[in-house]
């Protein structure tokens, strides 16, 4: 079968399950780029970044039967990737390293050890569902993504200017209601919006 360049998800989704490797190649480029970035946002290295790339298509082609066509193919892709990344850095002791660095000097390490990573997903999620629909759209596509200012805007039918704006707006607000006693909240606020 061939496909158009811009063939929806849902046909592709669709063959990808049945085993169609074509399909599955196309997935891989219109999203692995994406991925990369969403990643080396987090990780801050290309090798651990490029990796996370093929370990969530490996899972996706591994997984490819259970797949349903009416899911948004590309939130599953960056939930699987925002999940190896969060498991990493459990793994990896990269909390460790936070705990002493001079930023967290003043903060209560006893409080931050009681957060989990669920409740710190979870509460982010809270903020992010509080802004407006625009904004928050923006924001997803821009933090959690890894979509570009061009791209958004692009893809929105908006200027460049109106998706920096928001995506400012965004992270203000954001700013502004984290909770200063929480340290993983703050390290994942570090990681997000840088």
């Amino acid at each position: 079968m061939k496909y158009q360049s811009d063939e929806n998800d849902v046909t592709l989704v669709k063959d990808l399950s049945k085993g169609n490797i074509l399909a599955f190649n196309i997935l891989f480029k219109k999203y692995g780029s994406r991925l990369y970035r969403f990643a080396f946002g987090f990780l801050k290295s290309e090798a651990e970044s490029e990796e996370l790339v093929q370990e969530v298509f490996t899972r996706v082609w591994e997984k490819r039967s259970g797949l349903r066509k009416e899911l948004s193919f590309k939130s599953y892709l960056f939930t699987i990737a925002y999940n190896i990344i969060m498991k990493y850095f459990r793994t990896q002791k990269y909390i460790y390293e936070y705990y002493n660095s001079k930023i967290y000097c003043d903060l209560d390490i006893q409080t931050s050890q009681k957060i989990s990573y669920d409740s710190l997903h979870q509460y982010l999620t809270e903020l992010v569902n509080k802004l407006p629909e625009k904004r928050r759209e923006i924001f997803i596509k821009s933090r959690l993504e890894g979509m570009r200012i061009k791209e958004i805007a692009d893809e929105m039918g908006i200027s460049h200017k109106t998706v920096e704006n928001q995506l400012t707006n965004a992270l203000k607000y954001i700013r502004q209601h984290f909770n200063k006693e929480n340290i993983l909240f703050v390290l994942l606020l570090i990681l997000i919006l840088s």
